[in-house]
């Protein structure tokens, strides 16, 4: 869709670029007795109008090329089309002034025919590309966010769990109760193992 939103705009800066060179050339009596329009009077604001048309002509071809531009100045440059279409409709339909003839009259209602359509289809071509633009972005969010959700989760899963203490627990104020050694643990004393071995060949001899 946005392919389209930027040959809309090429178009529109064609349109401006014709309107505005018109307007540029308004010094020219001949040329407008020629295509039997009514000459801009006085010339200065004819050619000031020119330039202001082939600036915003320029951009959008530059809005065109660069994709960042295009949706925002898309919108500016069609409301500027239709918008002055819809003028030069009514003063030229409507209200008969300036009074032309039959070839001029075509050549306004023609002009201003063309500007409203292209300007108000470039609008609504700008605003669903724009719609279109924030949707993407919203489901890119959140894959992200679930992408960065499951990562962690993972992370924890694969963290190593923490040793558990064994030591015996000691309340305040109780002394830790002491199991008696059994006596095969404690070595027999050296004295009595001595009186045992004289004790042995007595015995012996009175037997």
């Amino acid at each position: 869709m946005k392919p389209l939103l930027r040959a809309v705009l090429i178009v529109d800066a064609l349109l401006l670029i014709a309107v505005g060179g018109l307007c540029l050339l308004s010094p020219w009596r001949a040329l407008f007795d020629a295509l039997q329009l009514a000459s801009i009077e006085p010339p200065m604001v004819g050619q000031a109008l020119g330039i202001a048309l082939v600036g915003l002509a320029w951009l959008a071809l530059h809005a065109a090329i660069d994709g960042d531009l295009t949706t925002s100045i898309a919108r500016a440059v069609s409301h500027v089309n239709w918008l002055t279409g819809a003028l030069m409709l009514v003063w030229v339909i409507a209200l008969r002034d300036p009074s032309l003839s039959g070839l001029g009259q075509l050549v306004s209602v023609v002009a201003g025919a063309a500007l409203v359509i292209v300007g108000f289809g470039g609008a609504r071509l700008a605003a669903a590309v724009r719609r279109r633009e924030r949707a993407q972005a919203l489901d890119a969010a959140k894959t992200a966010q679930v992408a960065k959700g499951v990562k962690g989760a993972r992370g924890v899963k694969d963290a190593p769990e923490p040793a558990l203490n064994t030591a015996p627990r000691v309340e305040p104020g109780v002394e830790p109760s002491i199991a008696p050694a059994s006596s095969a643990a404690w070595p027999e004393p050296a004295e009595s193992r001595v009186v045992a071995d004289f004790d042995a060949p007595r015995s012996s001899q009175q037997n």
